[in-house]
């Protein structure tokens, strides 16, 4: 059993960067891996970024590819989305979620067994 909990969202300027981090509990945190979803306002969920449970392998939505990071830290049970050159369409309620096994589907949110309950990121032009 996985519990995730979101912080670090906020308001933030076109441009601007924010880090989200999401605290799991449970001792088998870092076997799991682990992934950001978002989803804004009449839009269904979507990927953003994975991360292994070593952390040595990372994939990313095009999107958000070469704005946003993944990672991870095992010790303190807890990931990071790091977001730069944050853009108004980067708006939406961002969730951290939990799937057994980095290989497979890594963007469809069917493949994930736990999340969290959601982090609001709003972006201003």
């Amino acid at each position: 059993q996985v519990q995730l909990v979101e912080s670090g969202g906020g308001l933030v300027q076109a441009g601007g960067s924010l880090r989200l981090s999401c605290a799991a509990s449970g001792r088998t945190f870092s076997t799991y891996a682990m992934g950001w979803f978002r989803q804004a306002p009449g839009k269904e969920r979507e990927f953003v970024a994975v991360i292994s449970w070593t952390g040595g392998s990372r994939d990313y939505a095009d999107s958000v590819k070469g704005r946003f990071t993944i990672s991870r830290d095992n010790t303190k049970n807890t990931v990071y989305l790091q977001m730069n050159g944050l853009k108004p369409e980067d708006t939406a309620v961002y969730y951290c979620a939990a799937k057994k096994y980095y290989a497979g589907q890594r963007s469809d949110r069917d493949e994930y067994s736990y999340w969290g309950q959601g982090t609001q990121v709003t972006v201003s032009s």
